[in-house]
């Protein structure tokens, strides 16, 4: 006769740095300091080793004696400047977003990236799974820019971006573009595309021909900057990052609005 009991669960297994981050404490960087110092211990002894694995229900883990414990989900939207790093360092001494989050009180990480020359919304929490979600490239979360191109764009130009663009990494997936305005010597376009790929967007005006002279990221899904300051932020409603789960599941599920 078969044995019959209780199926075993798949035990959730971190490891040591990873247990701080995702527990939105601080980053992995953050997490490895710690443990090298010798702040941190495991069921009572203290643990240098980041990689070690430990089970997040059964183990005790503590830092400066003090147990482990999620901190409590923040979610903000950041009007970011150009010429401020997307990173927490810089060797450099650049400015960084960090310089204009002091106020916010407790660990968050940057919800994908805006480089230094763009400007507009980014999100930032300690939320990692909210983070994997909006930034998970199979959810295609819409993000909104408004671009000024430095010539003008006809509209051959314009259908070719729609419809997508060869770039060195492959063909974009189509996008939304919508003629803002037509200056004396430059176009004006809004344009939303469910990708994240590194420069995407001005490598996109470059395949047609053209340049961004100025790159604004102004939505990410239902998510908008408004009429925020820009060097400012604020935090997401709750409403908000409901709406954002809410999007980026009915993308992955095919009901993508693009």
């Amino acid at each position: 006769m078969p044995q019959t009991g209780k199926l075993k669960t798949k035990r959730p297994l971190k490891t040591l740095e990873r247990a701080f981050s995702k527990a939105g404490l601080g980053s992995r960087t953050d997490a490895r300091s710690w443990i090298a110092a010798g702040r941190v211990r495991v069921n009572g002894k203290t643990v240098r080793n980041p990689d070690q694995w430990v089970d997040l229900k059964l183990d005790r883990i503590t830092l400066d004696g003090k147990p482990l414990q999620p901190a409590a989900k923040t979610y903000i939207l950041l009007y970011k400047p150009k010429g401020y790093l997307t990173t927490a360092r810089d060797p450099d001494g650049r400015p960084t977003v960090y310089d204009l989050i002091g106020g916010a009180g407790t660990w968050l990480s940057p919800v994908g990236r805006l480089d230094l020359d763009t400007s507009g919304l980014l999100l930032m929490t300690n939320d990692t799974a909210f983070a994997e979600t909006v930034t998970d490239p199979h959810h295609k979360v819409p993000k909104t820019y408004q671009i000024k191109a430095a010539t003008l764009l006809d509209d051959e130009q314009i259908e070719r971006l729609r419809q997508g663009v060869e770039l060195s990494d492959g063909p974009t997936r189509p996008a939304v573009v919508r003629r803002l305005r037509d200056g004396a010597k430059r176009t004006y376009l809004e344009m939303t595309i469910t990708e994240g790929r590194n420069r995407q967007v001005r490598r996109m005006i470059e395949a047609v021909g053209s340049k961004v002279q100025k790159l604004v990221r102004t939505a990410i899904g239902p998510v908008h900057i408004a009429d925020l300051p820009i060097g400012t932020w604020r935090n997401l409603a709750g409403e908000e990052v409901a709406a954002l789960k809410f999007d980026a599941e009915t993308q992955r599920r095919g009901g993508s609005r693009l």
